[in-house]
């Protein structure tokens, strides 16, 4: 449940895909529109960045959010994790997540396709530092590991079943797979998630998971949230590249 007034609408991992956020936000804004007013917010369970080719894109879009028919917010996803490691100089971090989406990412900030082909991993790590804009580095920094409204916890990838809400770890928040997914134990809070990919939706008692796998499945999932009310809303494109 969530306090009376209040809407939310979760959207799942974007990784990169700009066109689907931008489609399933004017989804969003009519559904809402059609419904009474209250006050809305729409939350992004992380994974904005990698494997889609405009993650630049996507931060850009949602740092910079203005429209007025709901705030918006978004939570830290283990891509994003991982992108701040590479900033903060973990170059032993650099070459695994390259390889699962990071090239993309820095093709979208325009760091030149040769130096990714070619370069040494310090030069790499180098281009990273210089063409990531401050701006967003910062933006990525400041995201929460996780938001609490009413009955529901919304975090990226899940909870450690056994552990107090307030006791997550980052790790856990971030990563958590099997321990989280196949377990029936009631959470405190239904868990809305990402990270862990399905065809549709997976609507359980103690979780909601709305990774669809735009970056390949082209479909990007929201879930709408009003007092007891769940509804789930999509926006399908093509492949971009």
């Amino acid at each position: 449940m969530l306090p009376a007034g209040e809407r939310v609408y979760a959207i799942g991992d974007i990784h990169g895909r700009l066109d689907l956020l931008e489609a399933i936000i004017g989804k969003i804004e009519a559904d809402n529109t059609r419904r009474e007013a209250a006050d809305t917010r729409i939350l992004l369970l992380g994974d904005l960045i990698d494997r889609g080719d405009d993650s630049a894109g996507v931060v850009e879009y949602v740092r910079s959010w203005n429209a007025d028919f709901a705030a918006v917010d978004a939570i830290l996803g283990n891509h994003e994790a991982s992108l701040l490691s590479v900033l903060d100089g973990d170059t032993q971090w650099l070459e695994s997540w390259l390889g699962y989406g990071g090239r993309e990412t820095l093709l979208s900030y325009d760091v030149p396709a040769d130096l990714l082909r070619r370069g040494s991993l310090a030069e790499i790590a180098e281009a990273v530092q210089a063409y990531v804009p401050d701006t967003h580095a910062a933006w990525l920094k400041d995201r929460p590991l996780s938001i609490r409204r009413g009955g529901y916890l919304f975090a990226h990838a899940g909870i450690r079943p056994g552990r107090k809400l307030s006791d997550q770890k980052p790790k856990d928040l971030l990563w958590i797979r099997s321990e989280f997914l196949d377990s029936e134990a009631d959470h405190g809070a239904v868990i809305v998630h990402g990270h862990s990919i399905t065809p549709q939706p997976e609507h359980r008692h103690n979780r909601i998971g709305i990774d669809t796998g735009a970056y390949f499945s082209h479909t990007l999932t929201a879930l709408g949230l009003e007092a007891g009310e769940r509804w789930f809303i999509q926006s399908k494109g093509e492949p971009t590249s």
